[in-house]
């Protein structure tokens, strides 16, 4: 069963790629939106460090200076397999210990207003990946979550921590399902953090979390809370990209 696939007694296959004179930057940082990525490109004096390749084609890693640190920044593959990949592969392009990682959610708890950021803490394996990186279990501790949420504090930023649910299949998020991680506690619903931090932890690597709310699970009816081509208080919204600029300015001290 996919549950017993973790090995860490033999050799991979086709392995991971450290180049230790890669550029160092102090954090790297994850968006999955396109609208993002222009907003940086635009705003801050980016470099081209290198490039990301797959049978999609190249997908470029910037560099840019803030505020005396050095940090990268890409435009990640969504899912699991494709966010762990891009993150095992970006360390051949560059050298760093630390990642944040955010992005819009899906919500499981009407309570919780549209754009709220949202602090995991633990992560429903509901996915493949991360059983290939962590032996097997409902739930993966989402280290970091109090440094995140102190972070918030100290901006004033509110927030919720709360339990997430990583699945593979957005199409089959059934309401069985749903009330279940609702009742365990879960308060948003996406498609990387579990994988994500069972490769982190795997490869000693520290990532920091946050996620914005967006559509809306828990309704009669499944809820968007966005109009078409809305880009404010979504998960293309540029002022996204501030918080983890600054997260990343806190944590790389």
């Amino acid at each position: 069963m996919i549950t017993d696939t973790f090995d860490n007694l033999t050799e991979e296959i086709i392995k991971v790629t450290r180049n230790e004179t890669a550029q160092s930057v102090d954090v790297c940082i994850l968006t999955f939106s396109n609208e993002i990525l222009k907003y940086v490109l635009g705003n801050y004096a980016c470099t081209l460090i290198g490039n990301l390749c797959s049978a999609n084609g190249e997908n470029p890693v910037y560099g840019f200076e803030y505020e005396g640190k050095r940090f990268a920044v890409y435009m990640s593959c969504t899912g699991a397999p494709g966010c762990v990949a891009n993150m095992e592969d970006v360390l051949s392009l560059i050298n760093t210990g630390k990642f944040v990682v955010f992005g819009g959610a899906g919500c499981l708890n009407r309570e919780i207003a549209r754009g709220k950021v949202m602090v995991p803490t633990a992560a429903y394996r509901d996915e493949g990946t991360s059983y290939h990186y962590a032996k097997s279990s409902d739930y993966i501790a989402v280290k970091n979550a109090d440094a995140v949420a102190s972070f918030l504090e100290a901006e004033g930023l509110p927030y919720v921590k709360g339990k997430t649910w990583t699945t593979d299949a957005i199409h089959r998020e059934t309401v069985g399902n749903f009330e279940k991680r609702k009742k365990e506690g879960c308060i948003s619903v996406e498609m990387e953090c579990a994988a994500v931090r069972a490769m982190c932890d795997f490869r000693n690597l520290n990532v920091y979390f946050f996620f914005t709310s967006g559509d809306l699970l828990d309704a009669p009816e499944w809820d968007a809370r966005m109009k078409k081509n809305q880009i404010k208080d979504t998960q293309h919204d540029p002022g996204h990209f501030d918080i983890a600029l600054a997260l990343a300015r806190y944590v790389a001290e």
